[in-house]
């Protein structure tokens, strides 16, 4: 009997001093678990937008440009495109730097022939801060490519 309540004693001693404890706990070990998700969570969908947005924006490009009148007005359009194209996930990027156009004939858009589309730009990790740019990357490079052809029946100009 005695140890029985000896035992009951101590565990209500021990029980007394513990009491709180475990919200503190379950804070401090939820900010160190959902902080590095919640951030990957955003990284990820930054990286995944902007890839989203080079797709499109090669596809695009290359249409606009087999549509064309001209090779100057295609590539002005196609710049715009790719412009917008990043806009709409709210990147800035520049169109005419990003996109690169490789034809497979020598007028390029004479019939049947063929605009191979490149786009390539960096994507900045969100919440990066600049003095770690030496010693880590703070850029993700994201490219995307398309291939388009010219309409067989285009008119020739």
């Amino acid at each position: 009997m005695r140890l029985a309540a000896w035992l009951r004693a101590r565990l209500d001693r021990a029980g007394a001093a513990e009491r709180g404890s475990a919200v503190v706990e379950f804070l401090g070990i939820s900010l160190l678990v959902l902080v590095p998700i919640v951030y990957l969570i955003i990284t990820l969908g930054r990286i995944e937008a902007a890839s989203f947005a080079a797709e499109g924006a090669a596809r695009d490009a290359g249409r606009l440009i087999a549509d064309a009148e001209t090779m100057e007005e295609g590539l002005a359009l196609a710049a715009l495109a790719v412009e917008l194209a990043f806009a709409d996930q709210e990147i800035a990027v520049d169109g005419g730097d990003a996109l690169t156009v490789t034809c497979a004939e020598d007028p390029c858009l004479s019939p049947g022939a063929y605009i191979h589309l490149r786009v390539d730009t960096t994507v900045r990790l969100p919440g990066a801060p600049s003095f770690m740019a030496d010693a880590l990357p703070m850029e993700v490079a994201i490219e995307a490519e398309a291939m388009t052809a010219v309409d067989t029946y285009r008119e020739q100009p």
